[in-house]
């Protein structure tokens, strides 16, 4: 237990690929705060941050932009970086989410349904960094083999300690229901089947 406690005080870290655009803005500052490794590069798409040990990619975008602009040019820009990501984030930023800024969510959803793209509505700098941070941690490899491993040490856990699992083995089911038996099975319907 004191182990992995431990493991869970150890910062995690990694290298994160910043769109050159962000090198100014405070969520460049506030990743390098946590120790992570920026790099800059002019290659991806404005407003991307890319963890690279994971493959996840945000896009920051701000609904004040999105409503200053046409629909179709943020549209677009969100589609070519859902082409080119395969887990791919939109961090939709506001000061406050008002029905304006749900129902410009709502659009994005509609038009990007059944894609890759998942919508964060984030207030502030410091929520998006921590968001972000956190789903890169989680699908990081070796968090997500720790993941799976509680889940399933869960799961067998929750399964052993349920009344109906307790119950089939005090009756034994498995070993009453034998289908080479002739017996008699009343259906739903009244029907005797054989």
């Amino acid at each position: 237990m004191a182990e992995s406690a431990e493991k869970e005080k150890v910062k995690w870290t990694t290298t994160v690929i910043i769109s050159s655009s962000l090198k100014s803005c405070e969520i460049a500052t506030a990743l390098e705060n946590r120790s992570h490794k920026v790099r800059y590069s002019k290659s991806v798409e404005n407003g991307a941050i890319i963890f690279s040990c994971t493959g996840v990619a945000f896009l920051l975008m701000d609904t004040k932009e999105c409503f200053m602009s046409y629909e179709e040019i943020f549209l677009a820009k969100i589609e070519k970086f859902i082409n080119i990501h395969q887990n791919s984030f939109l961090v939709l930023s506001a000061a406050l989410h008002g029905l304006k800024e749900w129902k410009l969510m709502f659009r994005i959803q509609q038009r990007f349904l059944g894609s890759n793209l998942r919508i964060l509505p984030v207030h502030n700098t410091v929520n998006a960094v921590n968001l972000m941070c956190t789903v890169a941690k989680i699908t990081s490899k070796p968090h997500i083999d720790s993941i799976c491993y509680r889940m399933t040490t869960t799961k067998a856990y929750i399964i052993e300690q349920s009344p109906v699992w307790k119950t089939l083995q005090k009756i034994n089911l498995s070993n009453s229901f034998n289908p080479n038996q002739n017996v008699n099975y009343k259906c739903s319907f009244g029907r005797i089947l054989k």
